[in-house]
This record gives C-alpha cells, sequence and structure tokens, in this order.
C-alpha cells in the first residue's frame, strides 16, 4: 500500500459518520453524571438582559449642549485671532 492509501484509510470520515452508535464526548458525559444527581434549574432559552442602570436625560443634554457652546466659542476665538 502506499502512504495515500494509509492517509486516506486512517482519516476516512465518511466511514466514522455512518457508524451506527456514536460515543458521547467527555464533556456531554461528565454533565450527564452531574445532572443525574443534581439536575440543573429550568432557564429560559435566553433570559431577558437586566437594564442598564438609567441617568437622567439632562445629563445627555447637558454634555451635548456643553460641547456646542465649546466648540462655538473655539471657533469665535479663532476668528477672532485671525482677524488680527
Amino acid at each position: 500500500m502506499t502512504e495515500q492509501d494509509d492517509w486516506q484509510r486512517e482519516f476516512d470520515l465518511g466511514w466514522a459518520d455512518s457508524a451506527e452508535h456514536k460515543e458521547p464526548s467527555a464533556r456531554a458525559r461528565m454533565l450527564a453524571a452531574r445532572w443525574k444527581e443534581n439536575p440543573p434549574d429550568p432557564a429560559p432559552f435566553r433570559a431577558a438582559p437586566t437594564p442598564a442602570p438609567r441617568r437622567g436625560s439632562w445629563v445627555s443634554t447637558a454634555v451635548v449642549l456643553g460641547s456646542v457652546a465649546a466648540l462655538i466659542v473655539l471657533l469665535g476665538y479663532a476668528q477672532m485671532r485671525s482677524s488680527y
């Protein structure tokens, strides 16, 4: 036999996938044994996320207005300096 045949025989995924009995992974066996003794609590598929703490809308408004005012002052100062 050639080296190609050995490699093909060793990694024949079609043959492995067609097996009648498939052994569960080590993690699946571990969880099955753990859950047999102590089953997990029921949980929804996707739990609702915890809401983020809301800060007052005035904080966002103050930040935006303060930024706009600072930009206006900066542009006015730059224009005043360039006119001299």
